[in-house]
């Protein structure tokens, strides 16, 4: 990849707590990154000035394409832009 290339947008799944030993919620970072270690570490800086406590992540990889649905198109989008997004959501019991 070439410098003129865009990046993709790098996924992360895993799961977070807002305090040691409480509740985990599931959660998607959406990031651009010029590697994983780095996507790892934005994804953990974030997370912590969020107000997150722990963080462990599953998979991590590039999108293939744009998202279809709500909150991830927005996350997408967000991520493009140089942000990095999160999104959480309920865990399966």
């Amino acid at each position: 990849m070439n410098d003129n290339e865009a990046r993709p947008v790098t996924i992360i799944t895993g799961r977070v707590w807002r305090r040691k030993g409480g509740d985990s919620e599931g959660v998607h970072v959406l990031l651009v990154a010029p590697d994983d270690d780095t996507a790892v570490r934005i994804a953990l800086e974030s997370l912590a000035r969020e107000g997150y406590a722990e963080a462990e992540f599953d998979q991590i990889g590039d999108l293939d394409g744009i998202p279809d649905d709500e909150p991830h198109l927005s996350a997408y989008q967000g991520a493009i832009e140089g942000e990095v997004s999160v999104v959480t959501f309920d865990e399966q019991a």
